[in-house]
């Protein structure tokens, strides 16, 4: 047997593998363009064909778990095209990296470690160990908790609207909910023509859910072993800080929306308080309004709002925002410098530097990004700061709640919430690693002092 020397001496070079940041870009990219086409078909809409940028955007609202809409799902959607934005939310929640997993498992591939790797960017883990049977558990998980809260809300709505359509709806809202969506069936109906019933019953299961769905995997993941295992600074400090603003979010509402004209002033004590509750949990990202109309709200609740809407949910939930963690980081480097500390301690642990450098960088592409798409609706639209503000903040942190801007943008203002929805569900970090050529440091310069502050 006779080898080439030409050949044997220039070996054809392996291609480089996708870097996980661009993998998940391009994934969720794939995915919006078909959710978009399948919401086109014809009998996807229930009296006339979805236009393609009612399509788009609703695919990306979907798919961020967002909930902002220019059309109304339960008049402008056939069954199967409710089915779909119901499945398209679910993929968007539980993150495509874990279905695709799921269906390589199924199909028995092997999981590669490129995909292992994108996978834990994708639901937001340090290392890769171990990350495929965490994901089953975590989705045997999910699917549980959505199960258990379709079968409640099933109960407490099979008088209001019948047995059948009563279960259309559990399953449609247990899901939304979880997955922190914020897309509802009961918006332009007559006798609930501001989204969701806000009776108590509805408000706690509803609440609960959210709540779940925004600690992240990593937290659920500790959670459903609690009986074994110690919990990580992580989870103890996500706890913390996500308690800690539902009850702050919940407090300051109490307290501003009691005036004569806003969303409390003519109900109950109980009734404000679970109103407020109810509303602090859903404003950091799913998008469910039990103010209704949330127009009411003060402009001190405005304001309120907008900040819980951009701290937003834990890293790897279901929401977005510059997440609790985030939040966190920079709070405990704020207290860290005005002590004197070389770097922020908790729980008997330093922080990286790192670590503080990637919370800093996320804060500040987030205020840009928020800030010129703002820009950008109040110099191509007759809308207040705050309205536009409101709406912007509310795509970024793929939360859903509106003031009534999103139906009443031209195709532009859309185009830009739709790239907010996009950018916020893949986070600021993850975006500007893919589009960005990353290379080594080989110089290190002199330092020199810069004047701040």
């Amino acid at each position: 047997m006779i080898f080439s020397p030409r050949a044997s001496a220039h070996p054809s070079p392996r291609p480089r593998p996708m870097p996980a940041a661009l993998r998940l870009v391009i994934g969720l990219a794939i995915l919006v363009a078909a959710g978009t086409l399948t919401l086109m078909l014809p009998w996807m809409g229930a009296e006339r064909p979805l236009q393609w940028n009612e399509a788009l955007f609703t695919a990306v609202s979907a798919l961020s778990v967002t909930g902002l809409s220019i059309i109304t799902p339960v008049y402008d959607l056939s069954l199967a095209g409710q089915i779909v934005l119901l499945t398209l939310i679910q993929i968007g929640g539980v993150g495509f990296m874990v279905m695709a997993v799921i269906v390589f498992q199924l199909l028995g591939r092997r999981i590669t470690l490129t995909d292992r790797l994108a996978l834990t960017d994708s639901v937001g883990l340090l290392v890769p160990g171990a990350i495929v049977q965490l994901v089953q558990r975590v989705l045997l998980t999910v699917l549980l908790i959505e199960s258990i809260g379709a079968a409640l809300l099933w109960i407490h709505w099979r008088d209001m609207l019948g047995p059948e359509r009563a279960l259309l709806y559990a399953i449609f809202h247990s899901v939304s909910a979880f997955c922190n969506a914020g897309f509802d069936l009961f918006s332009g109906l007559p006798q609930h023509p501001y989204g969701i019933p806000n009776d108590s019953a509805t408000l706690a299961i509803l609440g609960a859910l959210i709540f779940l769905g925004g600690l992240g995997i990593p937290v659920l993941a500790e959670l459903i072993t609690f009986w074994r295992v110690r919990f990580s600074l992580h989870t103890r400090i996500t706890l913390t800080v996500v308690i800690t603003l539902v009850l702050i979010g919940a407090g300051g509402l109490f307290l501003t929306e009691q005036q004569s004209g806003h969303p409390l002033a003519n109900e109950p004590l109980d009734r404000q308080v679970a109103l407020a509750l109810f509303q602090s949990i859903s404003t950091r990202t799913a998008g469910f309004s039990a103010f209704q109309p949330l127009d009411d709200l003060s402009p001190a609740g405005r304001l309120l709002t907008i900040v819980l809407m951009f701290i937003g949910c834990a890293p790897a939930s279901m929401g977005g925002g510059i997440t609790t963690g985030t939040f966190a980081v920079l709070m405990l480097a704020v207290v860290a410098y005005a002590r004197g500390l070389a770097s922020p301690q908790i729980g008997g642990r330093t922080l990286a530097p790192q670590t503080v450098r990637k919370a800093a960088a996320i804060l500040t592409i987030s205020l840009l990004v928020a800030l010129t798409a703002t820009w950008l609706i109040l110099a191509t639209h007759e809308a207040s700061l705050d309205h536009a503000l409101f709406e912007v903040i509310s795509a970024f942190a793929t939360c859903g709640l509106s003031l009534g801007l999103t139906g009443e943008l031209n195709v532009f203002g859309q185009l830009v919430i739709c790239i907010m929805m996009f950018w916020g569900r893949l986070g600021a970090l993850t975006l500007v690693v893919a589009l960005a050529r990353q290379r080594p440091q080989l110089v290190a310069y002199p330092e020199e002092q810069v004047l701040i502050g």
